[in-house]
């Protein structure tokens, strides 16, 4: 080995071991535990796919994987649109664009925990600015649980997630930066009116960072506990349950861990679907020129 590959193996090693550690042998044990029956308190013996098998005849599992995966569609989609648009507005530059970016990030940079709670606020039955609003444009004695109504929880809580628009605005901010002056003079040369030139020069520019962000949001969608705990805990019945929240639920309540890390198997194979077939739609890592 050379000298430089030595260097190079060296500077690896930390952290090659603090993903084995961290990572590998937790994935290896979820894997291997899948297959076993396993709860706290009895013993492990294997049963095959049997887990596999049983979670899909899970009606709350199935439900769990329609709703994460409508979330995922909507997070890739709606919750991308809005933040591209905003990075469209903020990039002109008007009087309010610090003003206007700095309010749009306050919700990123603060816990969960706390965005859940302010939301709870938000929807209060009673006192929620929602009702109060609803309320002060004539309907009397307007009262709706908006998290625990089964026609409106789904909804209710798609929109605790809309913050993460400003993420998205913020990388597409950061990569128009390092676009060159020049194409954009070129396009107002020609008779491109502003409209034009984002349509047909900022946005396929920005595609790859757009496909990122997409990648970031629709795996976010494979994590996302804190907020549904806190609001619905999937409920009402399994109307808002999500795979993070059944597999919390299986675990920690039934004490059934290898059903939870069989559900947990499944969910890893969803996020890397996922990220394939964003990152082919969007044709990121080709060329564009």
């Amino acid at each position: 080995m050379s000298h430089n590959k030595k260097w190079i193996v060296l500077f690896l090693l930390p952290a090659i071991i603090l993903f084995s550690f961290v990572y590998a042998i937790s994935l290896i044990v979820l894997i291997g535990t899948s297959f076993t029956d396993w709860s706290i308190g009895s013993s492990i013996h294997f049963v095959g796919i049997k887990n596999y098998i049983d979670l899909l005849r899970t009606p709350d599992f199935i439900k769990s994987i329609l709703n994460t995966l409508i979330w995922i569609v909507l997070q890739s989609t709606i919750h991308i649109g809005i933040g591209v648009i905003f990075a469209l507005i903020l990039a002109r530059k008007k009087w309010y664009f610090k003003m206007a970016r700095t309010a749009f990030m306050i919700p990123n940079i603060i816990s969960s925990a706390a965005l859940g709670m302010l939301f709870l606020c938000v929807f209060n039955p009673q006192f929620g600015a929602v009702n109060n609003l609803i309320r002060l444009f004539g309907v009397k004695n307007f009262s709706h649980n908006w998290f625990m109504d089964p026609r409106t929880s789904f909804i209710t809580v798609t929109l605790t997630w809309l913050p993460f628009a400003a993420v998205v605005a913020i990388l597409i901010l950061a990569e128009m930066a390092s676009v060159d002056e020049g194409i954009y003079e070129a396009a107002k040369v020609d008779g491109a009116s502003e409209f034009q030139t984002n349509i047909y020069v900022t946005l396929p520019m920005m595609k790859n960072i757009i496909g990122t962000a997409t990648v970031l949001a629709a795996t976010s969608m494979l994590q996302k506990l804190d907020i549904i705990m806190i609001t619905t805990s999937g409920g009402p019945g399994n109307r808002t349950l999500n795979m993070p929240m059944f597999i919390y639920k299986t675990a920690l309540s039934q004490n059934n861990f290898s059903l939870a890390n069989t559900a947990g198997v499944y969910l890893i194979a969803l996020g890397l679907i996922s990220v394939v077939l964003i990152n082919k739609i969007y044709g990121m890592g080709k060329s564009d020129v």
